[in-house]
């Protein structure tokens, strides 16, 4: 691993895996809708973000986020300094809303299986030096990073790209369950924490390396995330209500099951 300014070795589309014939995600509606949509969204809320300096303007990005409510995907979409091809559950990709999604430029994933085309989607970004986004806890919840999965690593692995931690506070209220909206007017904060660049490694990674380097980002994150609740004077909401957890693979480095 190496400093964010430090120079770095790419992969390109003829590196295992393969992404020279992956299509790129849609990206019809992913920059025009933006300033509309931060327009819509500052009509009811006071969002305010903090730290975009921190993504760098070039080559390939992970924006890594914690996940407390179901408004945190639209904010990263919106919100972020550079558009996003945000990982999204694949159960959201049905009827107008998953046509919307799709054109939009984000990649479904399926959360229960090994998902080999979202996986090549995302690199295809990457490699192309764009920026994808990922909720390394994989469902909503207290947002405190207790569960942290090993895509990040993978992707910042496979691409050497840099990872930048995001933090969403105030997305949902003490309390609310996790398809809940915060009151119109409430404040929001999203906050971009220190990147950190993670140098490619050739395939086949191993289970070693991306083990070590998902235990790295997610002590940098949980640092980020600590500076964040600092910087804003916010807290966490807390665990949703009981029985309101989605089912979530067992796939983290921080967790031993999962329901």
């Amino acid at each position: 691993m190496s400093a964010a300014q430090a120079p770095r070795s790419r992969s390109t589309h003829h590196d295992l895996p393969r992404t020279a014939e992956v299509p790129h995600p849609p990206r019809l509606m992913l920059h025009g809708l933006r300033p509309l949509a931060r327009w819509l969204i500052r009509r009811r809320y006071r969002v305010e973000v903090l730290g975009a300096e921190h993504v760098p303007a070039q080559g390939p990005v992970v924006l890594a986020a914690n996940h407390i409510g179901v408004i945190d995907g639209p904010l990263l979409a919106i919100y972020a300094p550079r558009p996003v091809h945000a990982l999204t559950k694949s159960e959201m990709f049905a009827g107008r809303l998953g046509r919307f999604l799709h054109y939009s430029g984000q990649v479904p994933l399926d959360r229960f299986r090994t998902d080999v085309a979202a996986a090549r989607s995302c690199l295809r970004v990457l490699r192309d030096d764009g920026v994808i986004g990922i909720f390394p806890e994989g469902r909503r919840g207290p947002g405190d990073l207790q569960r942290f999965h090993r895509g990040t690593a993978y992707f910042a692995l496979a691409a050497g790209a840099t990872v930048v931690p995001v933090s969403f506070l105030g997305t949902r209220e003490p309390g609310g369950r996790s398809s809940s909206l915060p009151a119109r007017g409430a404040p929001m904060h999203v906050v971009f924490g220190r990147p950190v660049t993670i140098d490619s490694v050739a395939f086949p990674r191993t289970k070693e390396q991306v083990e070590a380097t998902s235990q790295l980002l997610w002590e940098h994150m949980t640092r980020e995330l600590d500076a964040a609740l600092a910087l804003t004077g916010r807290e966490l909401p807390g665990p949703l209500p009981a029985g309101d957890l989605e089912p979530d693979p067992a796939t983290g480095v921080t967790d031993l099951g999962a329901p």
